[in-house]
């Protein structure tokens, strides 16, 4: 994956992926109903916990195991798959988690804009980090599971199960999201798009994992790696093990490796995510290029060049330019440019509080 530099405390590049999430009027119904948990599914979920055996566990395999490469070719295809036959509940679902997902990435951006005072190639996915509090939702129990339910953005309001964030169906809506993103406008679309989610799950020998826990992630990461290794004796050579284990299933360069490991630690809970794509008309520029996050300060990255016509608009009351890149059917690269460099904390601001959608409808043609 190549190298991306970016300021957390000066600037942000956002992805943001609009898909056709569109639902017909209707009468007012609680904007959480889709999910949390049914009145029959609580029934049903009493009804099985009273009956149902404990369930079942089992003990990861080595890391030095044989394990068969990522294709990310067919995990693509998969995911375009599941969007065919969405009926609307289940676009209705990944709009609101979409909603969710974008208010909370904002949320940890600023917090992170807020401790970090350098320069840094940080670059933060709310996908990635919403589906991974997600899961870990799914496996846990109260209080932290309340807490983690409020921290993503669905109010508990009181203790009942038809309150309960439902983590199936949370997840499920997370990968609608994934595969609208990756799907293709038809053939001859003007773009592919490559996203690739895999979930490394680091125990500590001995250490059972649940098997219904596990299978639950598949939505979020298709690929799950369950493996054991020795977290404690010498933390830095079992970090230098996951990274090699990693690169080798995947294939994917790791610009950032995992450091040292708490010796302290049982579980390691690591989310791996590879976005990749082609634009019909857009090069790689040679080498790394200066990117200028204020007056006095800029790192180094990749750059793509391209011309055509693409959908704009120059907002001078708040001395900002949106401009909209398409990337595939149901996704889009959103460019806002402060028409000023003095100008850049206040546009920043501006795009935490601002309706993205709104903005879309100013654009035209250019």
């Amino acid at each position: 994956m190549a190298a991306a530099g970016v300021s957390l405390g000066a600037t942000v590049l956002c992805l943001l992926a609009w898909a056709g999430l569109a639902a017909a009027d209707r009468v007012y119904i609680h904007p959480f109903h889709l999910l949390v948990y049914s009145k029959s599914s609580c029934e049903q979920l009493e009804k099985s916990s009273a009956e149902t055996p404990k369930a079942l566990t089992f003990t990861p395999v080595p890391i030095q195991a044989k394990t068969s490469p990522v294709d990310e070719e067919a995990l693509r295809e998969q995911l375009a798959l599941a969007t065919e036959k969405l009926q609307e509940d289940d676009r209705m679902r990944a709009a609101k988690v979409g909603m969710m997902l974008n208010f909370l990435g904002f949320h940890m951006y600023r917090m992170l804009s807020e401790s970090c005072s350098t320069a840094s190639g940080t670059v933060l996915s709310p996908t990635t980090l919403f589906g991974t509090l997600a899961s870990l939702y799914l496996g846990a129990l109260d209080p932290t599971a309340s807490r983690l339910q409020a921290f993503l953005g669905v109010p508990g309001e009181d203790q009942g199960c038809t309150s309960r964030l439902d983590g199936h169906k949370v997840l499920s809506a997370l990968h609608t999201i994934q595969g609208l993103l990756v799907a293709q406008g038809g053939a001859g679309g003007q773009s592919t798009l490559l996203l690739s989610t895999v979930l490394g799950l680091f125990t500590a020998p001995g250490l059972r994992l649940k098997q219904p826990f596990v299978r639950g992630l598949a939505p979020f990461a298709p690929v799950t790696l369950p493996r054991s290794l020795d977290l404690s004796t010498d933390p830095d050579l079992a970090a230098e093990k996951i990274n090699r284990f990693m690169q080798a299933v995947t294939g994917w360069k790791m610009d950032r490796p995992m450091s040292g490991v708490s010796p302290d630690s049982t579980l390691l809970f690591n989310t791996y995510v590879h976005f990749q794509g082609k634009l019909k008309g857009f090069s790689l520029l040679p080498g790394l290029q200066d990117f200028w996050v204020d007056n006095a300060t800029s790192v180094s990255v990749p750059m793509i060049s391209g011309t055509g016509t693409f959908q704009h608009w120059s907002d001078a009351q708040n001395n900002l330019s949106l401009t909209r890149v398409p990337l595939s059917k149901n996704a889009c690269l959103l460019l806002v440019q402060p028409h000023g460099a003095s100008d850049l904390q206040q546009v920043e601001a501006l795009t935490f509080q601002h309706n993205f959608l709104t903005w879309l409808k100013n654009l035209s043609p250019r």
